[in-house]
């Protein structure tokens, strides 16, 4: 169990780390394109904090864990993967 926890504790931590570099936003105004603080918030919450910080992102989805999704990107639009109850479970970014 206690390997299973470093694990976890590892991977979130190495996210953090690894998601600014990937991250780079191409999008021409959008000053902010991942929001890892917002892990584990209700994804109600983290709609207002993303839209309150960046107007231009106007598509705001909430897509429960797990679902396919289409691998388009697009500079409005920021995927907010919830649990079942409404969670946020990954870090939401512009997609």
């Amino acid at each position: 169990m206690e390997k299973l926890t470093l694990m976890v504790v590892f991977l979130l931590l190495s996210s953090i780390f690894i998601q600014p570099l990937t991250a780079q936003s191409s999008c021409q105004g959008v000053t902010k394109s991942s929001w890892p603080e917002l892990l584990g918030v209700p994804a109600k919450l983290a709609r207002e904090i993303i839209q309150k910080e960046n107007p231009k992102l106007t598509k705001v989805l909430n897509v429960p864990n797990g679902s396919i999704v289409t691998a388009d990107f697009r500079c409005d639009r920021v995927r907010l993967y919830v649990n079942i109850l409404d969670f946020i479970v990954r870090i939401p970014n512009i997609v």
